[in-house]
């Protein structure tokens, strides 16, 4: 099985991949499963309907397709998830890669609440394009107290 671990924060050093680290670390413990880590800072993406120098779209789409589940990473951005998350699901094609495929969901946030809002408008959107989003989500509030500034996690619980 394939998974697709993505990263949907664009940040140098990012709370969202030092999460999502723990859980690739997790997943390649299991030797039926391949790990395929997508950051998206490493994607050039155009806007709908635009056509740019050096669009890495095509790539992206066959990434995806390749992929049998994905675990989607996001920061909460003003309430929401992030744009180059949303750009990525926009630039994936039509139908979804995604579509009819599992997907989990894990958002970090500074707030007390967490990520409850950005997670909320994801598994909206990927509902939308068929995917079989988990009906359990994680949001870890308070995000910059579980990792130091290597990205080392110094709580237990996370």
């Amino acid at each position: 099985m394939k998974i697709a671990v993505i990263n949907g924060s664009v940040q140098p050093k990012n709370y969202t991949g030092y999460t999502l680290k723990i859980i690739k670390d997790e997943l390649k413990k299991n030797s039926n499963i391949e790990v395929i880590e997508i950051n998206l800072k490493e994607f050039n993406l155009p806007f709908p309907g635009e056509a740019i120098d050096n669009d890495d779209s095509p790539k992206l789409q066959s990434l995806l397709k390749s992929c049998d589940a994905f675990i989607l990473g996001t920061p909460e951005y003003n309430g929401t998830f992030t744009a180059k998350l949303k750009l990525m699901i926009e630039t994936s094609g039509y139908p979804s890669p995604m579509k009819g495929k599992p997907i989990g969901l894990i958002g970090v946030a500074s707030g007390v609440l967490g990520a409850v809002k950005s997670l909320e408008h994801l598994r909206s959107v990927t509902a939308h394009i068929g995917a079989f989003t988990l009906p359990r989500v994680v949001s870890i509030a308070e995000i910059e107290k579980k990792f130091d500034d290597e990205g080392n996690c110094i709580d237990g619980e996370v």
